[in-house]
């Protein structure tokens, strides 16, 4: 499928005072839209913020730029289009790998004649040239709204909670899945991070495993979370494409070519000949994109280093003991009974 030079509108960061303070003044409307509904919800002890908030089986963080608040303005207001795409993850989970192979495979056309120093992902962080549909919400002009097909998007919204119009709309899915135990690592790093520039007390590891083993993490249960995207996978393969990272890892070339075809975007035997799929993989790979994101900031000061710390396959090894392996490996043994999910180590 010939793909069109406007594939993909590339959202605009916000680069100028006026631009930021609006979409400041977009989040403090929507969060106080919602701040008498959080009342009634149960709290849990957040990793970055305060509170967790439980909100239709999920904890969720408050008054961040992804969050509850987002969740309910989404489900209130997010037209979804058929020819939609979109990423599904935990946080943690290779997220930013995932964004950063699907935008190269989706626009690989729009931008194989350009330097290659021009390219956008040798120049900016994959969470901006990809945005999450939690955080365009807050734009006075949404790339969302523009009629460009297809829209590329991410989230990490649970499957019962998404839009009802994306439920409804016939749009493709590919939900990302990783170990439980890399996902704790990750995640206990990526919030102590923020936890520290925010000034917060930083969090002991056995803190976080015992929140983790009891479901209780930004966008957790961890377990139900994948098992909600597993389920639909089966019922309706040509919706959700389920992924490991594990998988990903271990055979790149393959899945790259698996995620491509699924989104309607398949490489012609041409393009393989020529090398196209590694020339992604390569222009995806963390070496390059973490020396890419060495400095500078997101939204909201958050530095894109914090994004790139390893993106190893078995980190866990080396955080966990015996203990807390043995029980996450009961925990996902029973939340995934019956279910074919595994996580190859390589």
């Amino acid at each position: 499928m010939p793909i069109a030079s406007h594939a993909f509108s590339l959202p605009s960061v916000p680069k100028c005072n006026h631009e930021g303070k609006k979409e400041r003044a977009n989040m403090t409307l929507t969060f106080d839209r919602y701040k008498d509904r959080l009342q009634m919800l149960s709290k849990g002890k957040g990793w970055i913020t305060g509170n967790l908030y439980m909100y239709q089986g999920f904890w969720h963080q408050s008054m961040r730029r992804i969050s509850i608040e987002t969740v309910m303005a989404l489900q209130e207001t997010f037209k979804a289009h058929p020819k939609d795409i979109y990423l599904v993850t935990l946080p943690k989970s290779g997220t930013t790998w995932l964004k950063a192979l699907m935008f190269a495979i989706v626009n690989r056309n729009r931008y194989k004649n350009n330097s290659l120093s021009t390219h956008p992902l040798l120049i900016s962080n994959p969470h901006d040239c990809l945005p999450f549909i939690e955080t365009e919400i807050y734009r006075n002009t949404p790339t969302y709204v523009h009629e460009n097909e297809p829209r590329l998007f991410a989230t990490h919204i649970p499957y019962n909670s998404l839009p009802q119009s994306i439920l409804e709309s016939g749009c493709r899915l590919i939900y990302l899945c990783r170990n439980p135990k890399d996902v704790l690592v990750s995640m206990f790093h990526f919030a102590n991070k923020l936890r520290d520039k925010s000034g917060g007390t930083m969090m002991a590891f056995e803190e976080a495993f015992e929140s983790f083993s009891k479901g209780v993490m930004p966008l957790g249960p961890y377990w139900d979370h994948v098992k909600g995207y597993h389920e639909v996978s089966l019922e309706d393969p040509r919706k959700v494409l389920f992924v490991t990272y594990e998988d990903m890892k271990m055979d790149t070339v393959n899945h790259v070519k698996r995620l491509a075809k699924f989104v309607g975007y398949p490489f012609t035997e041409k393009e393989e000949v020529e090398g196209v799929v590694q020339e992604i993989i390569r222009l995806c790979s963390f070496e390059n994109l973490s020396e890419v994101n060495k400095h500078g900031n997101l939204r909201d000061g958050i530095p894109n280093n914090v994004f790139f710390r390893k993106g190893e396959v078995g980190d866990w090894a080396n955080h966990l003991t015996d203990e807390m392996s043995q029980n996450l490996d009961r925990i996902t043994k029973e939340k995934f009974h019956g279910l074919d999910i595994s996580f190859n180590q390589g």
